[in-house]
């Protein structure tokens, strides 16, 4: 299973990213610790996981402490350790995609075309003080034919380190 994974951190300095190695992680505390260590001085550091252009997970550490966590799909964790390492706590379903992207249209005045099999799971308002409410999170992981790759392009933009993940993946 191929994996990519993106550190974020805000600090004095602005957004720096780099890429974490989550192989040899056992569980979540550990995750925890190296997102810490990209930028221990960070406002807010986040973690985007995508793996085989099929399941995202998004991690956010505030000051280094609360971490919150969110899985594009419960399915992440029957299909991989390292989502069960992530997601394998989550207990709470995130909203229905069904429900949040049921009213939504897109530009041309289109239903946009969601995928009926995502179960997300977690903190979809992880990112809502970034400017990505929930309904946007799951509108973009439930949207047929988004990759997760296109899922963090998007956020990162949106947020302000589109470019210093688009290095990372360059890199």
């Amino acid at each position: 299973m191929s994996t990519f994974a993106a550190a974020i951190a805000r600090g004095k300095n602005g957004w720096t990213a780099s890429e974490l190695d989550l192989t040899g992680l056992a569980d979540i505390d550990e995750v925890a610790d190296a997102l810490r260590d990209v930028e221990p001085d960070a406002d807010v550091a986040l973690l985007f996981v995508e793996s085989d252009d099929q399941y995202l997970a998004i991690l956010r550490l505030d000051e280094g402490e609360d971490l919150r966590v969110f899985g594009s799909d419960s399915a992440f964790v029957e299909e991989s350790r390292i989502g069960a390492v992530l997601l394998g706590e989550i207990e709470a379903p995130a909203l229905e995609i069904d429900d949040l992207t049921a009213d939504t249209v897109d530009e041309d005045g289109d239903d946009p075309s969601t995928d009926p099999d995502a179960d997300p799971v977690g903190d979809a308002e992880l990112l809502a003080d970034l400017g990505i409410s929930a309904h946007r999170l799951l509108s973009l992981c439930g949207q047929e034919g988004m990759l997760p790759s296109d899922v963090t392009a998007e956020i990162c933009q949106r947020i302000g380190c589109g470019d210093e993940v688009e290095e990372l993946r360059e890199a």
